[in-house]
Order: structure tokens, then C-alpha cells, then sequence
């Protein structure tokens, strides 16, 4: 007789949450189809060796599905960065986190990551910037380090001033392509390669910086500001997605922030 009781049933509710998961993070990446042939192998498996016990077939299968963890992670690495991304940097996880961490003294708003005299620079560059159509793109770093994209670049750490940014922006700047990092409360580096997103949501208007930007956005919890060269306008990229069309009393709210 069967024999099926509450632990079975939360299993299974587990269990099914844990695929649909799994199918939302596929289908965003565009690897359902691979998902959807994994879920066909496993049910094959499952049937052939658990339920008929076919030894021969049974066991090539059994011997496949050893190697299998190997095999999805190789396929799947981005999208199970990306998984591991997304739940270390959930809201509830990161306030179950500030537990562990020592408070500092701090008279900023709960709310408020970066101070002002921090953004200001920042701020009134990317205004400058886009009154004159200079294309830039700065990287605020926030928890997670951008350690190998800042040596892609070349390194700076000075302090955040209105002129350095836009000196570093300007056509003629041996240093105006690629990304301006910015971490620890300093210019960290600049002309840095970040990862070129390839979502196919993002508007054909949009050109390398602003899917750099939502590249960075998406492997890191790096906030990206864009200014771009065609129109001035100003977007912001944060958790991979982006404001577009950003104001400046918006955007001094997102850069104290660090976030949307």
C-alpha cells in the first residue's frame, strides 16, 4: 500500500516550486528549450530505471545522470550565477544579513546608501554631460566588488570631482570609452570593458554603453548611469533593467540610493 503522508506532500510542493524557479530563470534567459529537455531526460531516467527497472538501459542512463551535474552547470553557468546572484542580493536576505554586519555611524536616511557630497559631482557631470550630448557611462559599485572589471580599465583612485568626470568623458579623452568605475567613495578606474548585454527588450535606439550597462546591472548589484552621445538623454540601469529619460531630481534620488 502507498504510503503517502504530509512529508510527501511538502516535498513535492518543494519540489515544484524549486522547477518553477528554474523555468522563470530559463525562460528570461531564452534556455527553456534546453530546460524543457532536461525535465524530458530526467522523466526518461526516472521511468526506465526507477519505475519498469530495465537494468541495461537503466544503467547507461544511471551512468549519464552521474555526469549530469558536470554537464548543467557547464550549460547553464550564467544563468546559475545569475540565480545565486538575484537570492544573495533579495531584499528580505539583505536585511537578514545587516544582522551579522557591525553598524556604523551614519546620519544618512536608512534609505540612502551615498551621501550627498559623494553624488553631487557625479550629478552635475552627468547633467553637464548631457546638456552637451557627451557620451558616458559611470558604474557605481555597491556590495558586491567589480574587481575584474576595474583591471580591465585603467586605474585612477582619485576623489570624485565634477571636472575629473567630465575630463575623462570628453571625445578627445584617451580614456572616454568604456565605463568609469566608482567604489569607496573614489574614482577607481576608468576606460573599463564591462559585458554587453544581449536581451532582446533592449530598444534598438540604445547603443554599446547602454547594454553595457544593463550587462554590469545583471551580474552585479553595480548601479549604471548612461549618458548618451545621439540624444543627451539619461538612463539608469540597476538590477538588470533601466530608467530611461531620467530627470535630475530623479536621478540624485537614484545615485543616493545606489539603486532604483
Amino acid at each position: 500500500m502507498l504510503d503517502f503522508g504530509l512529508k510527501d506532500l511538502i516535498d513535492i510542493f518543494l519540489v515544484a516550486i524549486v522547477l518553477f524557479l528554474a523555468y522563470k530563470l530559463m525562460k528570461k534567459s531564452r534556455s527553456v528549450n534546453i530546460f524543457y529537455g532536461v525535465l524530458v531526460f530526467i522523466s526518461l531516467w526516472i521511468l526506465i530505471s526507477k519505475v519498469l527497472e530495465m537494468k541495461l538501459l537503466g544503467g547507461i542512463l544511471d551512468q549519464l545522470v552521474s555526469v549530469g551535474g558536470i554537464a548543467i552547470i557547464i550549460l547553464f553557468q550564467e544563468e546559475i550565477r545569475h540565480f545565486f546572484y538575484t537570492l544573495g542580493t533579495h531584499e528580505r536576505v539583505s536585511k537578514l544579513l545587516r544582522f551579522f554586519k557591525p553598524k556604523e555611524a551614519t546620519n544618512l536616511d536608512e534609505d540612502y546608501r551615498y551621501d550627498r557630497d559623494t553624488i553631487m559631482p557625479i550629478l552635475m557631470a552627468c547633467l553637464n554631460m548631457s546638456k552637451q550630448k557627451t557620451g558616458a557611462l559611470i558604474v557605481m559599485q555597491n556590495d558586491l566588488p567589480l574587481g575584474d572589471f576595474i583591471r580591465t580599465g585603467e586605474r585612477i583612485e582619485a576623489k570624485i570631482s565634477q571636472r575629473l568626470i567630465e575630463n575623462i568623458f570628453f571625445k578627445n579623452s584617451p580614456l572616454h570609452d568604456g565605463a568609469m568605475i566608482i567604489s569607496s567613495g573614489q574614482v577607481t578606474a576608468a576606460a573599463c570593458i564591462l559585458p554587453i548585454s544581449h536581451d532582446l527588450d533592449i530598444p534598438k535606439e540604445f547603443g554599446l554603453r547602454h547594454r553595457a550597462a544593463r550587462g554590469i546591472s545583471k551580474e552585479t548589484d553595480a548601479l549604471a548611469i548612461v549618458v548618451s552621445e545621439e540624444t543627451g538623454g539619461i538612463t539608469a540601469s540597476y538590477n538588470n533593467e533601466y530608467m530611461p529619460h531620467v530627470d535630475a531630481e530623479h536621478l540624485e534620488r537614484i545615485l543616493m540610493r545606489g539603486k532604483f
